[in-house]
């Protein structure tokens, strides 16, 4: 592997086929091709009616399987898309302290309403990233972490020794037990509308909700939160009803050109809007300010966070935040 050709989109093959979401088997049945994530299958493009997709030979060019791709980030803008990421590191933390624990190392205040969602980070003592992630708060006492897959081991790590010895706050790995689901696109709200008895309307449901909603015989927490700039929802579905929630989401998204997306639809998507990947645009070499994320620091907090005086002696520095910045090339294989 290291004297080979590394070809962009080429996927291991060893190690494959370790962790499986639950909803492998439909995503295989609709095309699914599968690419390694931090060791699950995850699909990264679909060709629909298809149960073995063909990439076609790689090459530094456009792939084979670029239409694909360009349908899906299409449909996504314009319709609704149906993408599985069950790969996404989930931590509940319970306990009477843990709101005081997570607001600790939180750069946002994540200890606010309950059924609220908050974008946050996790910072060292220099202000540098060690965490990029959301808090949900269900109840008083328990918060629901999510994390990229990449840091799971490092973020599970960081958040339990962050706990004193005299807190009472507890934290269990929920990854394998919940399915993640993410219904994203403008007529995402129509279609989740369709199939739950809970108002999604705006001002019911607004933007980071974090709320249970039915879903046929299930029971599913849902976010109405976005990583690819459109109205979107994601859902964490218990592992044993997540065939199902998807069976209802399917049939009932026939009505709203549900279509299956995958991560590299995710990935253009995002970098369309800006959005920023932990391990991509930011990693632990760059503090809250220079990556331009210091909107989610909350120096009002009754309890600084850590790294919290670094940050304010960067700012006071004036330390420049690192733009993200798009390119236009001249393609030299035009869209027909």
């Amino acid at each position: 592997m290291v004297y080979k050709c590394h070809y962009p989109n080429n996927s291991l093959k060893s190690a494959r086929g370790a962790k499986r979401s639950p909803l492998h088997e439909p995503l295989a049945a609709a095309g699914a091709y599968f690419r390694d994530v931090s060791g699950w299958e995850s699909p990264g493009w679909f060709q629909p009616g298809v149960r073995s997709p063909d990439p076609g030979p790689l090459t530094w060019g456009r792939p084979a399987w670029f239409h694909h791709w360009e349908a899906e980030h299409v449909a996504c803008r314009e319709e609704v898309v149906l993408i599985d990421m069950s790969f996404m590191s989930k931590f509940l933390v319970q306990g009477r302290d843990a709101g005081r624990v997570l607001n600790r190392i939180s750069t946002a205040n994540v200890d606010g309403a309950c059924e609220e969602i908050t974008y946050t980070q996790w910072l060292n003592d220099s202000g540098c990233l060690e965490a990029d992630l959301t808090v949900g708060k269900l109840t008083e006492d328990s918060f629901l972490v999510i994390v990229t897959d990449t840091m799971h081991r490092h973020a599970m790590t960081w958040l339990r020794r962050s706990i004193s010895d005299d807190a009472h706050a507890f934290v269990t790995d929920v990854t394998g037990g919940m399915a993640q689901i993410n219904i994203q696109g403008p007529r995402s709200r129509d279609l989740l509308q369709a199939v739950t008895s809970v108002d999604m309307g705006n001002d019911a449901f607004p933007f980071r909700t974090l709320r249970e909603i039915d879903i046929g015989y299930a029971r599913v927490t849902c976010s109405r939160m976005t990583y690819v700039g459109e109205l979107g929802y994601e859902l964490f579905v218990p592992t044993e009803h997540a065939a199902h929630v998807y069976d209802v989401l399917q049939e009932a998204g026939l009505a709203y050109g549900l279509r299956h997306a995958g991560l590299y639809a995710l990935g253009s998507l995002r970098m369309e809007k800006g959005y920023r990947d932990y391990g991509h645009d930011m990693d632990n070499t760059d503090s809250i300010v220079s990556c331009g994320l210091g909107f989610t620091c909350d120096f009002a907090k009754e309890q600084p966070f850590v790294g919290q005086p670094s940050v304010e002696k960067l700012i006071a520095a004036g330390t420049p935040s690192t733009r993200l910045l798009q390119i236009k090339l001249n393609d030299p294989q035009p869209l027909m």
